[in-house]
């Protein structure tokens, strides 16, 4: 698989949660396939809309305000529109740091709730996504040589794009800027591609989810390097693919064999199933977690062939290549251990979400809706004030005629009749004041947590004061 450029991207957000917090801010930056910057960079600010509220935390790491994003941002719906058309363009990789897990997350709820596909952009057209941070876990465990790595104050390296860069000479006088941390992601992508080449090819081709599925098929131990296992083993592990997932072709489980299998293989499907469900401080004394995880193919998951662990690399990962296949011919010559195995960790029914906002994850879209979605996203939002007003429930699929409401309260709620105005005006209420299951973070909490900020960053006062003010021009509904 090859690219013909990749956007370098990164969002500022107003919280952690891709579900219920939104973005403020993203910037990004093109490059060729050689990772030569083209063309001009884009910045924008999202407005944010009447229905939330900024997690002043967030707010406190970014710098960004409400009040700023309202007067420097475009509507979200413009916002999520010209995102998409730079990551729709044929050819184009997307790539960022921790996007995977982070951005790409924001992505997906942001295209969701303004009726764009969320997926279309990661696979049509030649294009897919990539990720830097385990890339760069991958560079320090296996060849670390070529970038100073920074160390946490435990000891162990850390992988924060801020003391990356920090520590190879980069800038990080404007950390937390979207634009800033594009350059210094593409900054060290480049030092990366220069230093270990064949690293950086490798990687590349893990893009693709048949290459990766091929490796996986193979049912032989590989390396693993992902933040699931501990930065006191430099985040890499040896793993044996065990199963398909029953249900997500792409996905197999992996046994981490830096563990011994053998205390688990004579326990049965309800014991193993307490072992994988349930946290660690609710399972039975003296047991241990099961030692593995899914491997997901489409999301680029860091994985090598057991051959590119030279000696330097043994030593420095503490992995033991005949332990490992020790633990994975005991795996491998045990079926029946394997079914339990399979039969424990079979999916459980998934609960509802709360709010058709959260619910992209709830099933796929119908291709007659998919179509009509890409009418509305085309559409005014006073133009689809007529749709609601006349309640026509436009859509199959009741998650996308609840977000119907839901765009055109927040973008035209002038142009809606009194009981569909009512309706928004109800869930606003929910959102901003009653119902915690819709939001991140709710009024009171809000300015709770605004007054012990005021206590320990004083130094932060204009901006808390700007927090502080912010939903004085929210109209609260009574």
């Amino acid at each position: 698989m090859t690219a013909d450029s990749f956007l370098w991207h990164d969002y500022e957000t107003f919280g952690a949660n891709p579900r219920l917090d939104r973005p403020c801010q993203f910037a990004a930056r093109r490059s060729d396939d050689q990772l030569n910057p083209v063309g001009e960079p884009l910045v924008l600010y999202c407005q944010p809309t009447l229905d939330m509220l900024p997690h002043p935390d967030a707010c406190l790491i970014t710098g960004i305000t409400p009040q700023q994003a309202l007067r420097d941002g475009v509507p979200e719906y413009e916002f999520a529109q010209r995102i998409f058309e730079q990551m729709a363009t044929p050819g184009t990789c997307t790539v960022g740091f921790n996007n995977l897990r982070f951005d790409d997350e924001f992505s997906r709820f942001l295209f969701w709730r303004n009726f764009i596909d969320p997926y279309v952009r990661e696979y049509r057209n030649g294009n897919s996504r990539f990720d830097l941070i385990d890339l760069m876990r991958t560079w320090h465990a296996l060849r670390p040589e070529g970038l100073v790595w920074p160390q946490r104050d435990d000891g162990h390296p850390s992988f924060r794009l801020e003391d990356l860069a920090r520590a190879n000479g980069l800038s990080v006088e404007h950390a937390h800027d979207a634009l800033a941390d594009v350059d210094n992601t593409l900054a060290l992508a480049q030092r990366l591609r220069a230093q270990q080449p064949k690293l950086w090819s490798w990687a590349l081709s893990l893009r693709n989810k048949h290459n990766v599925d091929r490796l996986l098929a193979a049912r032989q131990a590989l390396l693993h390097v992902t933040a699931r296992y501990p930065a006191a083993e430099h985040c890499i592990a040896p793993v044996l693919p065990l199963f398909r997932h029953p249900e997500i072709n792409g996905q197999w489980l992996v046994w981490n064999l830096r563990h011994d299998p053998t205390s688990f293989m004579a326990e049965d499907a309800e014991l193993l199933a307490e072992l994988y469900w349930n946290a660690r401080e609710d399972l039975p004394e003296g047991c241990d977690r099961l030692p593995v995880k899914w491997v997901r193919g489409n999301r680029c998951p860091m994985l090598a062939p057991m051959s590119v662990l030279d000696d330097a690399a043994r030593e420095r990962t503490g992995i033991d290549p005949a332990r490992a296949t020790d633990h994975a011919g005991r795996l491998l010559s045990d079926d029946a251990f394997l079914k339990r195995l399979a039969q424990a960790l079979a999916p459980r029914p998934g609960g509802t979400a709360a709010d058709a906002e959260s619910a992209l994850y709830q099933g796929f879209v119908s291709n007659a809706d998919r179509q009509l979605a890409e009418r509305v996203a085309s559409s005014r939002p006073e133009q689809l004030a007529e749709w609601v007003n006349a309640d026509r429930q436009p859509f199959a699929d009741a998650r996308l005629n609840e977000l119907l409401l839901h765009f055109v309260g927040r973008h035209a709620a002038h142009a809606l009749a009194p009981e569909p105005r009512a309706a928004w005006e109800d869930y606003r209420r929910r959102r901003l004041l009653d119902d915690p299951e819709l939001a991140a973070l709710q009024l009171d909490n809000y300015r709770q947590r605004i007054d012990q900020l005021q206590q320990e960053r004083p130094d932060r006062t204009a901006l808390l004061d700007a927090l502080r003010q912010w939903p004085e021009q929210l109209d609260l509904p009574r």
